[in-house]
């Protein structure tokens, strides 16, 4: 890796059989080998620390307008499936990788990932010192890119790195209703075991209301394991249109881009149920968006919290559960009205990873309980949400 001084532009020397190359906005080029879709795309460049779950990972839609680096060396080596996908869409802008795809090596194995990137359209490159980008992303922040795939080995940097100057970022921006279903649809699959796949739900103990922001499947399956018939309903929709499914709880899900703008029209829904008293669970861009109908505010982090080995401290047990985690923006714990308590915290950063309202069937995580990929350990908290809706 290349960067230019501060004010110039100037790119490092191209190796005669690069096929794809990521400019950054500040003039940095990486050079390497295009896999999946050709053509170009721009993002926010982050880094994701799993070591396993790409395939869910890529079809994340809180990964919406970024391009993901992968920590982890061997991406692609147990290929594609059908069932390991969290969207039907992957909304992720591209990948990075540190080794070449190798042939799939997996009883589940569908197809390679080179051939399923190729089949969305999401353009990779390999070949990339992964660990040198990820310190970059740690000490100066996630910077905005341009990847870009030519079989021909043809690029125009100067074209490449005006766009990646040139996009805005995704502090202001509403991504939400990109991902969002366009109308009302019910849910009962349950979660996957090994030899059966996915099962049904069709003994529900209650009726929940889950709004889509963005909404990862395993969370869908994980309610519905839980003892819940889930219908799901587009980001946009009113507290009136939510209330008329005559739910017994309602749930706010992930999802990408800036709680602040998509809070726009979110807000005055969650405040809605706030008052009705029913019980309300949201996870990541819910839980910020929860903490800021209650009267707070959120903040872009510079790096981001991405991975499935993130620790987090329960402050009423003092267990610590091992949490999956993709999220770009945080809950600022000091704007948290009185009544708002924080009930767990990032032992990485200290950051707020947890709240409830006192008195009420009101609370929220920032991370992943679903996990997919991660651990389970935070299973507990679908089934915690049925029961305060079965009282």
């Amino acid at each position: 890796m290349t960067q230019k001084p501060s004010g110039e532009t100037s790119f490092s020397p191209r190796p005669p059989d690069a096929t794809a190359a990521l400019v950054l906005a500040d003039g940095t080029v990486l050079w390497g080998k295009g896999l999946g879709g050709t053509g170009h795309t721009v993002g926010e460049v982050v880094f994701n620390t799993s070591m396993t779950g790409y395939q869910e990972s890529l079809t994340d839609p809180s990964f919406a307008g970024q391009i993901i680096t992968f920590t982890f060396p061997h991406i692609g080596n147990v290929g594609a499936n059908f069932e390991d996908i969290e969207s039907a869409s992957p909304p992720v802008r591209g990948a990075i990788l540190r080794a070449d795809i190798t042939a799939p090596s997996n009883w589940r194995a569908a197809k390679s990932l080179d051939a399923w990137l190729a089949s969305h359209n999401i353009p990779a490159i390999a070949g990339i010192d992964t660990r040198a980008l990820t310190r970059r992303i740690r000490d100066i922040g996630a910077p905005n890119g341009v990847l870009a795939h030519a079989p021909d080995g043809k690029f125009d940097l100067d074209a490449l790195l005006a766009m990646a100057k040139a996009w805005p970022g995704l502090e202001g921006m509403d991504l939400a209703k990109d991902v969002s279903c366009t109308q009302q649809y019910g849910w009962d699959e349950t979660t996957w075991t090994l030899g059966e796949g996915y099962g049904r739900q069709d003994k529900p103990d209650v009726h929940v209301v889950a709004v889509d922001y963005g909404a990862k499947r395993n969370i869908l399956r994980c309610l519905a394991s839980a003892g819940a018939r889930v219908t799901v309903v587009p980001a946009e929709s009113t507290f009136e249109q939510v209330m008329s499914h005559n739910p017994d709880g309602v749930f706010l899900t992930n999802g990408p881009g800036d709680p602040a703008a998509t809070g726009v029209y979110a807000e005055p829904m969650i405040k809605g149920v706030l008052n009705s008293g029913l019980p309300l669970f949201g996870i990541c861009l819910g839980h910020q968006m929860l903490a800021r109908a209650l009267g707070g505010t959120t903040g872009k982090m510079a790096i981001g919290h991405r991975g499935a080995n993130h620790p987090v401290k329960d402050l009423d047990t003092g267990k610590v559960e091992i949490t999956s985690q993709n999220h770009g923006f945080v809950v600022n714990e000091e704007s948290l009205p009185k009544g708002v308590k924080v009930t767990h915290r990032s032992l990485f950063d200290g950051s707020v990873e947890g709240l409830e309202v006192e008195g009420k069937p009101v609370f929220s995580v920032q991370y992943h309980p679903e996990a997919s990929p991660g651990p389970q350990d935070s299973h507990y908290l679908f089934d915690k949400f049925v029961r305060l809706m079965k009282r």
